[in-house]
């Protein structure tokens, strides 16, 4: 199969393509079309081309194209399913589940662009405001650049094409070199369903070099990146006024108070720590127990790991399958080592086998050693213990990122102190880190980023906010 650009409603080929490999046998999957200089300059010009038609083009117009959209996702749920394991290695049921909330973010997306508004200003409220009336609306900004990443190829795309469609923008697609092919099955569903040509433009390839042009081009009015700190930090420096969101890293943690049950929270952190192999964004890292239970905890847990099923993606079965890269098992055996040389016990796992790295569990982890500091995406988890609630706020709050932290407890004032001191954007108590619905706000604090995704949430970053003000008198 070979993979061309999607730019002006219709395929580009280039000189040059690159071999699209299964990280899971490494067997040869596409041929994925490798844009110049020139080819991402072509993708702008025929945004900025469509700017105007989708600026103009009535709401409920453009929910119905998402509401198509979504339809053909119904329609073809499972061959999506099974590109998003081919391409990513993700868990057969992972992916289907990603399908599904693909489904729902499109559908959101409709809603949202049917309920686009501003809000009336009280003037009189303030002396010199009386004999007026004064209102707000919301305007697209026009070309957005979108940069997202491999492990959720269609559902983090969804995030972004979908509000930005919904409010009337058009978009520059760059995915993740690993997956592309997902991002061009939704290129595909968006032409069946009526976009204008122009209107989302797919580009892969170099990633510094397409990264560059969109963030120096004064065509591009917004960047919305999901990816690494050190990406991201890069991004704001050079994107000047552009306007700029931001999902970067995390370590997420969660913490489990005396007293729960841990036959109900233990298959659930399980869940969070090692579904689609660690390699979420939320994914639980760290997990402070409080003392009285953490000898019991950590034998249930490694307990509870050990029912996961290793294996081929496409295997239905399958719970924990290939890392992206091989580079990214070498380095998390490295960063195990290190741990468990630093003092760390090592109570589950800590081996692969070709690109599968073991579901591995670590217990009293130095705070400074990688494992807990540094955002490992992996299938590697550390319990550390805590005696005080407020030492384990302030285990968490240690972090240089802040996503999101869950909480386990059955006292409500702990609950709500969690909820008002945990430096993340988001705080779920009674529940794992990463959880996520698809309209909810998402987003993070610190080094974990800026700006919020969410569909709502993503609409409003990605309009303009305008003042309009009559004089009655």
């Amino acid at each position: 199969m070979k993979q061309s650009l999607w730019i002006g409603g219709k395929f580009r080929s280039t000189p040059t393509y690159m071999e699209l490999q299964n990280p899971y046998d490494l067997e040869p999957i596409a041929q994925i079309a490798v844009a110049e200089r020139d080819d991402v300059y072509a993708a702008i010009a025929a945004a900025q081309e469509a700017k105007d038609l989708m600026a103009e083009m009535p709401a409920h117009q453009r929910a119905v194209i998402l509401e198509k959209v979504a339809g053909f996702l119904k329609e073809e749920r499972e061959a999506c399913a099974r590109l998003i394991s081919q391409e990513a290695a993700k868990p057969l049921k992972a992916a289907r589940a990603e399908v599904e909330r693909t489904i729902l973010t499109y559908t959101f997306a409709a809603h949202e662009a049917r309920r686009i508004h501003g809000e009336t200003v009280p003037m009189d409220a303030a002396p010199g405001g009386e004999g007026r009336l004064a209102f707000t609306i919301r305007e697209p900004l026009g070309v957005i650049a979108a940069i997202t990443p491999f492990n959720f190829p269609m559902n983090l795309v969804a995030h972004k094409v979908g509000p930005a469609i919904a409010a009337g923008n058009t978009v520059i697609l760059k995915p993740a070199s690993q997956t592309p092919l997902s991002a061009y099955k939704m290129a595909e569903f968006f032409h069946k369903a009526g976009l204008p040509a122009g209107a989302l433009n797919v580009v892969t390839g170099s990633g510094r070099m397409i990264g560059d042009i969109l963030m120096k081009d004064e065509q591009i009015k917004m960047i919305t990146f999901t990816g690494s700190p050190e990406v991201g930090q890069y991004i704001r420096e050079q994107s000047g006024l552009k306007r700029v969101t931001l999902e970067l890293g995390s370590n997420s943690a969660v913490i489990v108070d005396e007293g729960v049950n841990l036959e109900k929270v233990i298959p659930r952190i399980v869940n969070g720590a090692f579904a689609y192999q660690g390699q979420v964004c939320i994914s639980v890292q760290r997990v402070f127990v409080h003392e009285k239970i953490l000898a019991r905890f950590v034998e249930q847990f490694v307990v509870e790991a050990k029912k996961l099923k290793s294996g081929n993606p496409l295997d239905e079965s399958t719970d924990i399958s290939a890392l992206i890269t091989r580079q990214d098992v070498e380095r998390t055996k490295t960063w195990v080592e290190e741990a468990v040389a630093a003092g760390a016990a090592l109570s589950l796992g800590g081996d692969f086998s070709e690109g599968i790295f073991q579901p591995t569990v670590l217990v009293d982890v130095p705070t400074t050693a990688k494992v807990s500091c540094e955002e490992i995406f992996a299938p590697v988890v550390h319990i550390n213990c805590f005696k005080t609630f407020e030492e384990a706020i302030q285990l968490v709050n240690q972090s240089k990122y802040g996503l999101q932290a869950g909480i386990f407890t059955n006292d409500i004032h702990r609950g709500l102190q969690a909820a008002k001191k945990l430096e993340v954007g988001g705080v779920m108590i009674n529940e794992i880190p990463t959880f996520r619905v698809d309209q909810m706000p998402y987003g993070g604090v610190k080094l974990s980023g800026m700006g919020r995704e969410g569909i709502k949430y993503a609409v409003e970053e990605m309009t303009e906010l305008k003042l309009i003000s009559f004089k009655m008198e």
